[in-house]
């Protein structure tokens, strides 16, 4: 993996072990532009009690904030697990260039799992797509979350 990914999947990494000191699922997201980080989260699902308060969509809001714009056409975002039916889609609409993702997720995934959102007919944008960027870090750092709520 090259340095500039693994130091931003790594800021995911910190995200996502954030959310687990808060008692939420170990996933974070960072998005950059022009190699600066616009945007950082973890899951705030149980804080919020919002079941869309997913680091990628946290991220996504924050980063549009940021930038006052609903497009992030040239950035790319990291986070630590494949991103979901409902985070893909918004990764589309919001038109993200890259999306990096460290380990895969066969059950919930909606990238390259799943409903596989960018490759159905109806999508609108389809982000380049790289998974594996620290699959081992994530599938142990969720191994271990839910081992601990056994």
């Amino acid at each position: 993996m090259p340095v500039l990914q693994s130091k931003w999947m790594e800021k995911a990494f910190c995200g996502a072990r954030r959310a687990a000191e808060r008692g939420e699922v170990p996933i974070g997201c960072v998005i950059i532009a022009g190699g600066e980080m616009l945007a950082a989260a973890g899951n705030r699902v149980l804080e919020l009690k919002d079941p869309t308060a997913h680091a990628e969509l946290l991220a996504i809001r924050a980063a549009c904030e940021k930038t006052g714009n609903e497009r992030l056409s040239d950035c790319d975002l990291y986070v630590t697990l494949e991103p979901c039916p409902m985070c893909a889609q918004a990764i589309s609409f919001a038109r993200i260039r890259r999306v990096y993702y460290a380990a895969p997720d066969p059950k919930g995934g909606g990238v390259d799992h799943g409903p596989r959102i960018y490759a159905q007919p109806t999508c609108h944008h389809r982000p380049d797509v790289y998974g594996g960027l620290g699959e081992e870090q994530s599938t142990q750092l969720l191994r271990d979350f839910f081992a601990e709520r056994r």
